[in-house]
């Protein structure tokens, strides 16, 4: 954030714009860009013109930061890689397999296998919705249970189960996060951490009831019950991604094959730790999440293009056109991420998370009330700004020295700054993640919000309660 820049409550405007519309009108590409116009309408002390000149150059200047650009182009990758698995009967030939076996023949087999898929698949969260979509997507619709409900279980198991494990691109962060503090161990403080993080243990345990049970209530109620009759969306919304793009035809004769599926996945999730040992410089934890997994997914679609060329299944010219049309299919998922990225960019230059924590911080509140404050704290950062990397970017440097002055355990203290990011990325309607499941179940991305936001209150709630029980004891 430029010096120059002293944050105030207009800087919590443009977050509650996008999150107000896209609630209220259910168009997400309308809802995101007016947030990032208001932004730069700030920005430039409020001359709506000079707003508008520099949301287009904010968009633009997304692409100035290589993170950003390699998470755009490994949106698109993904969606040619998804494309050519599809084409190539592997997700065919992994569905087949699952009913000859009658682990998929009802809704709660349906169910598992998204909910299962999310937990073993743990390298990046995008990669996990989106591969955990495109496997459980045709069996939810044959058993006629909701896209609302697949979303709700591949966004639980994303990002909630991915902070949990170290070695990934978010543990990769998160340490690196720990390193500017000056952690002699970060690693050590991470995992102890883990136990405390009770947000993301708490989604994680629900989704798994849900999986198991199909509880559904509220309005995840009503997506059931329509779905039961066969009615796949609800007819006020519609999805905001080209499924056909993502489910071509077959070509040709080509078999259903297991195998044309789990190499290419298998060769992703392998190749991840790879690629941040190589960025890393031998180092895992000191590599480049955002390297790794554009590394991954690249890695994936040539093997995937290697199976059909040795098979003789796809010509280079078919699997060509065929992961175009693929990457073609998440262009309008490309641009909701360029848009959220321009939004938490100009959020953060605006200092809206540092408004609001240092109003916290201010408060002088007691030790006892100050874990569950962290979280609340960050839970309203993070779905005011939709990121939780910038969350844990703002709440580690002020939590960590905090627990350090007060001579508090640091272990509850990070572990309640992860958890409110987390949170904030599983409730709120411009997060990147939110996004990404709900355009990866094919599902209207509104009523993806509207139906997990009760159980990310619930979970949400017994985080609250738990971390007051821990800065009780602490």
């Amino acid at each position: 954030m430029p010096p120059e820049i002293d944050p105030t409550w207009t800087s919590l405007l443009p977050p509650i714009l996008a999150i107000g519309l896209a609630i209220g009108t259910r168009q997400v590409y309308l809802s995101l860009g007016a947030g990032v116009w208001l932004g730069y309408t700030i920005l430039a002390g409020w001359n709506p013109l000079a707003g508008l000149g520099g949301a287009i150059e904010g968009a633009v200047g997304v692409f100035g930061d290589a993170g950003n650009t390699r998470v755009l182009l490994f949106t698109l990758v993904i969606g040619a890689l998804i494309a050519t698995v599809e084409a190539s009967g592997g997700v065919r030939g992994f569905i087949d397999t699952l009913e000859k076996r009658g682990w998929a023949s009802s809704k709660r087999g349906a169910r598992l296998l998204s909910f299962l898929v999310g937990i073993v698949i743990f390298i990046e969260s995008n990669i996990t919705v989106l591969v955990a979509g495109a496997v459980s997507r045709p069996l939810f619709d044959r058993q006629r249970s909701s896209r609302e409900m697949l979303a709700y279980l591949i966004d639980s198991t994303s990002a909630a189960v991915c902070i949990l494990i170290p070695l990934n691109a978010w543990g990769a962060y998160v340490l690196g996060l720990l390193n500017e503090q000056g952690v002699e161990e970060p690693l050590r403080l991470f995992v102890q951490s883990i136990p405390f993080n009770i947000y993301a243990i708490a989604a994680v345990l629900l989704a798994g009831v849900v999986a198991v049970t199909g509880w559904a209530w509220g309005p995840m109620k009503r997506a059931e019950d329509r779905a039961s009759r066969g009615e796949l969306f609800d007819p006020a919304a519609a999805p905001d991604v080209d499924e056909s793009a993502l489910v071509p035809e077959p070509i040709g004769t080509i078999p259903p094959r297991l195998v044309n599926m789990l190499v290419p996945l298998g060769v992703m999730v392998v190749m991840m730790p790879v690629g941040l040992l190589v960025t890393g410089d031998g180092n895992l934890l000191d590599g480049s999440g955002s390297t790794s997994v554009l590394w991954a997914v690249l890695s994936g679609l040539l093997v995937a293009w290697v199976l059909m060329l040795v098979q003789r299944g796809m010509t280079v010219e078919q699997l060509t056109t065929t992961g175009l049309k693929g990457a073609g299919g998440m262009l309008g998922m490309a641009f909701v991420l360029l848009l959220a990225l321009s939004l938490g960019s100009i959020t953060r230059e605006l200092g809206a998370g540092v408004y609001v924590a240092s109003g916290v911080a201010e408060a002088g509140v007691g030790p006892a009330l100050l874990l569950p404050l962290v979280f609340v704290t960050g839970a309203f950062v993070a779905f005011s700004t939709g990121t939780s990397w910038g969350t844990f970017a703002i709440m580690i440097p002020i939590a960590v020295p905090a627990a350090a002055a007060l001579g508090l355990p640091l272990a509850p203290f990070l572990a309640a700054s992860l958890a409110g990011g987390i949170f904030g990325d599983h409730a709120s309607p411009i997060s990147d993640t939110t996004i990404v499941s709900s355009l990866a179940a094919a599902t209207d991305h509104i009523s993806h919000v509207r139906t997990q936001l009760p159980y990310a209150l619930l979970a949400g709630s017994v985080a609250i309660v738990g971390f007051a029980l821990i800065g009780a004891l602490v």
